[in-house]
């Protein structure tokens, strides 16, 4: 077997709060092949967000290692893990997070900018043509609709090629006709473009449909199962 794109060991993660020191996450170990499809599913609470946030590099381990494309990133600082990501993952949120005073055409194209793609505003064309959006491309987030925001979204994680893609509740936000259309956009981008894709959802028609399903509670994982092979 290859070495994991990406890969945790022994992951804990504390948070310092109003009522004191919270653990949230305990002694996560975690392979992720290359390619692979992962769903991260569990009750509100059990970490699910908070392990996708490590993987991505948004929030640092309070002990214990996360290696992405053979690189440590909990040796990073801020600087460095931002770089990592620009060049490497995608990232998709539930609340989409885009850029308000950008039209949806510059919202793509802002981090191919940032990586220096000359092409970046015909990079954003195209993926916003693959999700639907071609037409929208000078519309601004407040006049597309939320399903419209997540293709947006989508489009702008998508755009760069990441090696990684991290989706956390893509579909939470939408109603069930739009959280289909989101599902399907998801795995056609992976398919398209050869990313490894994790994702958090509630979602047991999304998680169906990874090739592997892991289960949190209470900051452990609890169930890892071949999707396919339980099929």
């Amino acid at each position: 077997m290859t070495d994991p794109i990406l890969s945790l060991q022994d992951v804990t993660l504390s948070l310092d709060g109003n009522a004191g020191r919270v653990d949230i996450l305990h002694g996560v170990s975690l392979d992720v092949q290359k390619g692979e499809t992962l769903g991260m599913i569990g009750p509100s609470g059990s970490g699910k967000s908070s392990l996708l946030m490590l993987m991505g590099g948004l929030e640092q381990v309070t002990t214990g290692t996360i290696t992405a494309l053979d690189q440590d990133l909990t040796a990073m600082n801020e600087d460095a893990l931002a770089r990592f990501r620009r060049d490497h993952m995608g990232v998709v949120f539930q609340s989409f997070h885009l850029i308000p005073t950008m039209t949806a055409l510059e919202n793509v194209a802002t981090p191919l900018e940032l990586a220096g793609h000359k092409d970046a505003f015909e990079r954003a064309e195209a993926e916003l043509e693959a999700v639907g959006l071609g037409h929208r491309g000078d519309h601004y987030p407040a006049q597309l609709s939320g399903g419209e925001q997540q293709r947006v979204a989508l489009a702008r994680a998508s755009a760069p090629r990441p090696h990684i893609l991290l989706a956390d509740e893509p579909t939470g936000n939408l109603d069930e006709t739009n959280g289909a259309a989101i599902m399907d956009l998801l795995f056609d981008l992976r398919d398209r473009h050869g990313a490894t894709l994790i994702l958090v959802t509630h979602s047991h028609a999304l998680a169906a449909r990874c090739d592997r399903t892991i289960r949190l509670r209470d900051g452990r994982i609890a169930v890892d199962a071949d999707q396919r092979a339980a099929e």
